[in-house]
């Protein structure tokens, strides 16, 4: 697997040794910090390089910012430029993840978010799957609660409170368990510890609505869209209740690092039949074909690197 190479810091391209930062750093403190999650795919046919929903990810990040008063000297365009030439400067030829991250600068102890500096930082690096066994993973409903949104909002990527998918993950992988699920103070099902949760029952898909103290998933809002237009198939958003996972057809993850993960079993109970079920599997193949550039219906989902820069190369000459 190659190495990353270089990182967007403080304003330009530099090789990775130079993008550090103090351990007086206000973010590291006090995690006053967000980032972004973005995969781009690698075709190994048509040796291209793809960006899976760059503009929506970076739509996201700016709300993010929004709410920890960050101030970004970016655009969604500009930092989507600046990720196709990091990406073209490292030249990697798999499947990639890109880091994203905006934080408080300033080297000050002080609990507070107004009046410090601010950065944003990029670095992409290689990634494969987030749960190696993501065609029949083991999962158990953990005993922590997701933070509500009135504590830290789980609608931003905010560096500090991924503490609370670091408990729920950890204790999930110690107690034998291949991933989490979360519940809400009031004892309904929110998401796994750092991804969104879909079940099947009836044969329609059932997901928590974003009330229920999750992230708006852009992956889940892809899937809800694919689901309704390409397999026919509904998705209600609607409050779940513990037991009914135990009751669920299939169940599965999804998000930009975690991909499609089918559920095998939740609590040691078998989903369906212990196996990765038929919806489940439609929706990743379609998933996967779109994720490469292999569907061209779908390709303004996707950002070609390689062929960008070919592109803009013609055009200058």
């Amino acid at each position: 697997m190659a190495k990353t190479k270089y990182a967007f810091f403080e304003g330009q391209i530099v090789p990775i040794e130079r993008a550090k930062v103090s351990i007086m750093t206000h973010a590291l403190n006090y995690g006053t910090g967000c980032f972004e999650g973005i995969r781009a795919y690698w075709n190994d046919e048509e040796e291209e390089l793809y960006v899976l929903k760059m503009r929506e990810h970076y739509e996201r990040f700016h709300r993010s910012c929004h709410m920890l008063l960050i101030s970004l000297p970016y655009d969604v365009d500009t930092l989507g430029d600046i990720t196709l030439e990091l990406l073209r400067r490292e030249g990697f030829q798999e499947d990639i993840y890109v880091r994203p991250l905006a934080y408080k600068a300033s080297e000050k102890l002080a609990v507070q978010l107004q009046d410090l500096e601010d950065e944003c930082a990029i670095f992409v690096t290689p990634f494969g799957k987030y749960i190696e066994k993501e065609e029949g993973a083991s999962v158990g409903v953990s005993s922590w609660q997701r933070i509500s949104d009135n504590a830290i909002p789980a609608r931003g990527k905010i560096t500090g409170s991924y503490i609370n998918p670091a408990l729920i993950k950890t204790e999930a992988i110690m107690n034998g368990y291949d991933e989490a699920i979360v519940l809400t103070a009031d004892g309904h099902v929110s998401e796994g510890s750092a991804q969104n949760l879909f079940i099947v029952r009836d044969g329609k898909l059932v997901t928590s609505p974003v009330t229920e103290d999750i992230l708006e998933g852009i992956t889940r809002a892809s899937l809800i869209e694919l689901a309704r237009d390409e397999l026919g198939i509904d998705t209600v958003e609607r409050k779940i209740d513990r037991s009914e996972l135990y009751m669920a057809e299939e169940a599965f993850f999804c998000g930009t690092g975690v991909q499609i993960a089918a559920i095998a079993s939740i609590d040691h109970r078998k989903v369906g039949t212990g196996k990765m079920g038929p919806i489940v599997t439609r929706l990743r193949d379609l998933y996967f074909d779109i994720a490469r550039g292999k569907n061209k219906k779908y390709a303004p989902w996707v950002t070609p690197v390689y062929a960008g820069a070919r592109r803009e190369r013609l055009a200058a000459t």
